[in-house]
């Protein structure tokens, strides 16, 4: 029996919990983390007891007697981080191990203490890492040289993205600096199967010692779909008192996809919550609200267990912070990923034997239409898997500068090997690791001596940022403050000016005074308001959704989880699109011709119609792309467009041409990439080849696809 296998004072902390037994990811890691140094994905859904499931045989397993810190805890949030410290914490008490946090809000105090007798366990974001290996390096090899495990959090919200990126570097520079190898233990809620988890394997920088450990075990969710039309930019009064009717006596959390909608929502359940003399409990829980409002959001909902309550979020809380028990979660308007839905829905019906209850409310007929899509693969297990990034030129980038100035300086065959060595890119060749070199060399962000290259003068500006340690943009703020008490920071708009009312925590503000310098706005309470104005670019659906969009459109079942209106919306749909004679769903798309346009419905992902419209840009077809409803308004004639569409694929063979012209009249297209604006100009092309476009899957679309007009 795993329970066995586990060190006595482990022991002793299961026997003094009272647990009856052992779920099954943590029996199944127990005996295999126990037994082997291979690396380990726990893989099961949320609140099923995976931190345990890596730290009970770890901390059996290491001799924390040894010099160094022992166990490395990585994790995508610091309020993550926070929030674990205290399990960890607590896992440990029998056993005499110090437990570190380390992040920018973590107390120096404690910092300081650990660099002079490194041990124990040390909780920390990719980010303060990076600092570290830029900062204090000396630190780093004194810290880690002994390191036995590194724990990574949430490890598929870092797989397919920049910010996974550095981390594989970062893990990769680790390896470097230790005595002997240590083991990677990854946990996740959500993980695609596709390519048996390859991806995820070759995150730890070794596929062949990557195990997978999956708890397959389901949870029952009771799903409700609700449609109320949206006519203007806010949420419709009625879809707001149908969502306070459903959630006043309950511990709910609401996902609007964006934070002005979180606010929006927060503010106007508490009015109606006020006119009716309900509870006062609503809150909301976004990045630009103030991290120890934040915080007492969390706290509030961990320990009230006889008050209801509603918070209203962003994905700030749909990661693994723990907030106690949910009795529901909302979803308003379709997710944009599979996985973020189960993320979500995870966090209700958290105990054991529990039902999940899921409310999905639409307010246009197209994301009721996607949001049917993704609860249908959800439904069938499908996960998207992570976006390929084989040649992230971007991030090694950084991670040049990051070594050079880590090193004070390196010789330049050094500083390439490292590269080279170095499993996140492991794929660039060693041609393009010299050429981007060379090229930073001669943009003085690295200044060559000899052999060696330096910091150029350039580089000092970006490398002494504060902003340096990260990969991912980061927005340009304005503190909020009323009475000397900081609520939040929004972006610069428009709508920050005197007199101008915002929405913010909330609660509704009225701005009194701008400081400019400071980038400060002071308000004061009010009645009335709208809610703020932020920036973020919509999401990149798979082309999985899309095409079960068009199943649905083309069936005739019923659904049992829509409500009435939904149904009926669902109805209209499907007659509009009766008009278009398909009989292959996979091959045909429908084109509908009017007397003044036409609009071709694509139904595929993102990627793949940014590309579309590059070539039909290209091949002189006039055309505006619409990706929330995967249609392209076409401004050519039916008779242009059919002549042209056999040959729309040929500017594929040569796109880099076509990217670069593109980039030269339109620099915004490198947006995505905070570092890609610092490559030789074709890298930069390979690069929005590579991650903004699809050009593979969009030959083979355009390859297979046949245009069907309306009767």
């Amino acid at each position: 029996m795993s329970f066995d296998l586990l060190s006595e004072p482990i022991r002793k902390f299961i026997r003094d919990k009272g647990w009856e037994e052992l779920r099954p990811i943590q029996n199944a890691a127990i005996t295999r983390i126990l037994g082997s140094d291979d690396n380990y994905i726990l893989a099961s859904r949320t609140a099923s007891g995976k931190t345990e499931a890596a730290f009970l045989p770890i901390l059996s397993k290491v001799d924390f007697n040894e010099s160094g810190v022992q166990v490395l805890y990585i994790s995508p949030l610091i309020a993550l981080i926070n929030d674990q410290f205290y399990r960890i914490e607590e896992l440990c008490k029998n056993i005499d191990v110090t437990v570190t946090k380390w992040h920018g809000e973590a107390s120096k105090t404690f910092k300081d203490r650990l660099i002079k007798q490194p041990n124990g366990i040390i909780l920390i974001t990719p980010e303060s890492l990076e600092a570290m290996f830029v900062n204090k390096p000396y630190n780093v090899k004194q810290l880690f040289s002994n390191l036995k495990y590194v724990v990574i959090d949430e490890i598929h919200s870092f797989i397919g993205t920049d910010r996974g990126i550095q981390l594989k570097s970062i893990l990769s520079r680790l390896q470097q600096v230790n005595h002997k190898s240590f083991s990677i233990v990854g946990l996740s809620a959500t993980m695609s199967e596709e390519n048996k988890f390859l991806e995820v394997k070759e995150f730890t920088g070794n596929v062949e010692k990557t195990k997978i450990l999956i708890d397959r075990t389901t949870k029952e969710i009771n799903a409700l779909f609700r449609y109320f039309k949206n006519e203007g930019n806010e949420l419709p009064l009625e879809l707001l008192k149908d969502l306070y009717i459903e959630t006043k006596d309950n511990k709910v959390l609401i996902f609007p996809n964006s934070r002005g909608k979180a606010e929006e929502v927060a503010v106007k359940l508490r009015k109606i919550s006020d006119r009716v003399k309900g509870h006062t409990n609503y809150f909301s829980h976004h990045s630009s609200v103030d991290r120890e409002v934040r915080e007492y959001v969390e706290y509030f909902a961990k320990n009230n267990n006889r008050q209801n309550f509603c918070i209203s979020c962003t994905s700030t809380l749909e990661l693994g912070i723990d907030i106690g028990t949910v009795d529901a979660v909302v979803q308003i308007d379709a997710t944009h990923s599979i996985a973020s839905l189960i993320q979500r829905v995870g966090r209700s019906g958290r105990k054991d034997g529990e039902i999940s209850n899921l409310y999905l409310y639409a307010t246009d007929k197209w994301s009721l239409l996607q949001s049917i899509g993704c609860w249908l693969l959800y439904k069938e297990g499908f996960i998207e898997p992570p976006q390929k990034n084989e040649k992230p030129y971007d991030i090694l980038i950084h991670q040049a500068l990051s070594i050079t100035k880590g090193h004070s300086g390196i010789k330049l065959t050094d500083l390439i090997n490292q590269l080279i060595g170095n499993s996140a890119f492991k794929r660039i060749e060693l041609f393009e690791i010299e050429q981007i070199l060379q090229h930073l060399i001669e943009v003085d962000f690295l200044e060559k001596l000899q052999h060696e290259v330096i910091i150029g003068v350039e580089g000092e500006k970006i490398v002494n940022s504060r902003d340096f340690y990260s990969v991912f943009k980061t927005e340009e703020n304005f503190k909020v403050v009323n009475a000397g008490n900081k609520i939040g920071e929004v972006p610069f708009s428009p709508q920050i000016i005197e007199d101008e009312n915002i929405l913010l925590s909330a609660k509704i503000w009225k701005i009194k005074f701008v400081d400019h310098k400071a980038k400060k706005i002071e308000v004061i309470p009010t009645k009335d308001g709208k809610k703020p104005m932020f920036f973020g670019s919509s999401g990149v659906i798979h082309q999985r959704i899309r095409e079960k969009m068009v199943d649905v459109l083309y069936s005739k079942t019923d659904y049992d989880f829509l409500d009435q209106s939904s149904c009926d919306e669902i109805e209209i749909l499907r007659k509009d699109f009766s008009v278009f004679n398909i009989k292959d769903l996979h091959s045909e798309r429908p084109l509908l011709s009017s007397e003044k346009n036409l609009q071709l419905f694509t139904f595929t992902g993102t990627r793949i119609n940014r590309t579309i419209k590059l070539v039909l840009d290209i091949s002189g077809i006039k055309n505006m792309l619409d990706d929330a409803n995967s249609s392209f308004y076409i401004q050519v004639s039916k008779q242009e467009l059919i002549s042209k569409w056999s040959s729309v694929s040929a500017p594929l063979e040569n796109i880099d041409s076509h990217i670069s012209k593109l980039l030269k009249s339109n620099p915004a297209l490198l947006d995505f990439s905070k570092w890609g604006v610092y490559l030789p100009d074709d890298y930069q092309v390979k690069l929005i080849k590579d991650k903004y476009f699809d050009i593979e899957q969009t030959k083979e679309f355009l390859a297979k696809i046949k245009l069907i007009e309306n009767k």
